[in-house]
């Protein structure tokens, strides 16, 4: 059974801020659904477990609330949604991660997405499971599995594919600024059965961007020119006033629906603010999804 969900994601507050920061998101985002007329659209909300990186993170990483404590105290104020969430599994042993996902499913976690190691480290370094050995060793207990899909990754075609032999039954796309997850997805279709659900990302892109660069150093990888053509969409989007940026970025997501909306895979949309929500960013969204949705169709 596909998830067939609009998901939006949150970031955990910072500890600092504590519990309260918390409660006021969950209040922002049934304000701003009802403002821009998406009350009671979004079905999960996506939550990254995120863990130090680079020291050259253009934000600094403070400690932030833990997933299980950020859902355990919004999800009384989001009636109706449910949870998904990234996980490292990396560095916790077998029966740490167990215990780690079945805590997640009982708080209400209906999606689990397997992560690796930060950048800073090679893929297979770690103490604890690696997320292709989480994909199968858990199939019995989270029915759900999520990957990262990076369409524009060198050796993606057969990673992807061995993370689907492995049990995904979803991969999150990472940020698109380009469509070159039609091609992906059309050649996928052609070397492999596999027909996983596709979360796809889009993220919302403020002024202030050009200035700050967080959502470069994310999609970042250098050598790749499709990837140095989606940076420079993300400054052409900072750069451009409020219209002119929501028809674009309309623009961006109507070639991509278009492009893989018969292709065979079952469709989710997931929305990002990675600044943090505002009524610009629901705005675009509410425009994004007015063209095509999951629970529309």
């Amino acid at each position: 059974m596909a998830l067939n969900t609009i998901a939006l994601e949150l970031v955990p507050p910072n500890v600092e801020h504590g519990v309260q920061r918390a409660f006021d998101e969950a209040h922002k985002v049934v304000e701003l659904s009802q403002e821009f007329g998406i009350d009671g659209r979004i079905g999960h909300v996506m939550i990254p477990g995120l863990i130090e990186e680079e020291d050259d993170r253009p934000v600094e990483m403070k400690p932030k609330l833990d997933v299980l404590e950020f859902w355990s105290a919004i999800t009384p104020e989001l009636p109706g949604m449910k949870g998904l969430c990234t996980q490292v599994t990396a560095f916790m042993d077998e029966p740490v991660l167990r215990q780690r996902l079945t805590d997640l499913l009982t708080a209400g976690i209906e999606g689990v997405i397997f992560v690796g190691v930060p950048r800073t480290m090679s893929d297979g370094e770690g103490s604890g499971v690696a997320p292709t050995d989480a994909l199968s060793r858990y199939q019995q207990l989270v029915e759900h599995r999520g990957v990262i899909l990076i369409p524009t990754r060198d050796s993606e075609y057969g990673r992807f594919n061995f993370k689907c032999d492995q049990g995904a039954t979803f991969g999150m796309t990472q940020l698109l600024y380009s469509d070159a997850i039609v091609s992906f997805l059309t050649d996928f279709a052609r070397v492999s059965a596999h027909r996983p659900e596709i979360l796809l990302s889009f993220g919302f892109v403020p002024k202030f961007e050009n200035k700050v660069g967080l959502i470069n150093w994310l999609i970042q990888d250098p050598g790749n020119d499709v990837v140095a053509g989606e940076q420079a969409m993300v400054r052409r989007l900072a750069d451009s006033d409020p219209d002119h940026k929501r028809k674009l970025m309309l623009d961006l997501y109507k070639r991509v629906i278009d492009g893989v909306a018969d292709l065979g895979y079952p469709l989710s949309i997931h929305l990002e603010a990675p600044y943090g929500i505002s009524a610009a960013a629901f705005e675009t969204f509410a425009e994004m999804l007015a063209y095509w949705a999951p629970d529309k169709r």
